[in-house]
């Protein structure tokens, strides 16, 4: 069985764009009609984007860290389109292998500004567009961010706070803007085929994406201030 889901006539937003999870989500609402805005610091023609922009998305080039550039980039979307209607919080990063008392500090400004900081700009300033539309943000957490563990304590706050975070906003907004995040475990990328021995239970990209396209649609109305798994046997 195969769910779809119709997104024509909406205008989604999808930070990280060029990273393996964030060009599936690109593809998957763009497959499902939707207008996609696709940004990211990488640009699409750097040899280490994976986006293959198509019929229906636009790609703009922005540091999602900076507010200056978010703040253009989200108004730009809205001038160009009309209205927007979903943000994808996907641009993050990992760094670890060492102990707290061994880990450089620089790792924390990178990782809190990757992961948590550009989601907080993102939807601070699209909030007030997706009041408009009574539309959907979804982010992404980790399963790591649920509890301690050895080699990636920043990470693992990071990504900590962007659940916390996700839930705010659901509660801030109640009835009028839905906010959810999603917990992968270890996806299969070509990253992660790098650095670790492959398993088969890695989840892919795409999978990831249908549930962020399905919590952003009509069948999510009641869920809001969820942190929903996606590891799947991993």
């Amino acid at each position: 069985m195969h769910a779809e889901f119709d997104f024509t006539d909406s205008v989604v937003l999808v930070t990280g764009a060029c990273g393996a999870l964030g060009s599936a989500v690109v593809d998957e609402f763009a497959d499902a009609g939707a207008t996609v805005a696709a940004c990211d610091v990488v640009d699409v023609d750097d040899e280490d984007s994976l986006l293959d922009p198509g019929e229906g998305v636009r790609f703009r080039r922005a540091d999602f860290t900076d507010e200056t550039e978010v703040a253009e980039t989200v108004e730009a979307v809205v001038d160009e389109h009309g209205r927007l209607d979903c943000l994808l919080n996907i641009a993050g990063t990992w760094r670890g292998g060492d102990p707290v008392h061994e880990t450089d500090a620089g790792q924390f400004g990178l990782l809190f500004d990757v992961n948590l900081k550009t989601a907080f700009l993102a939807t601070k300033h699209a909030l007030p567009h997706l009041r408009e539309s009574e539309g959907a943000m979804v982010a992404v957490s980790a399963r790591s961010g649920l509890e301690g563990g050895e080699g990636d304590a920043l990470y693992r706050a990071s990504k900590a706070g962007v659940r916390i975070f996700t839930e705010s906003v659901a509660e801030e907004n109640l009835g009028t803007v839905r906010a959810n995040c999603v917990m992968p475990s270890v996806l299969d990328t070509p990253m992660n085929r790098e650095m670790m021995e492959y398993s088969d239970e890695w989840v892919m990209p795409a999978e990831v994406a249908r549930v962020m396209l399905f919590l952003c649609s009509d069948a999510a109305t009641p869920t809001s201030g969820a942190a929903v798994p996606v590891y799947g046997e991993a």
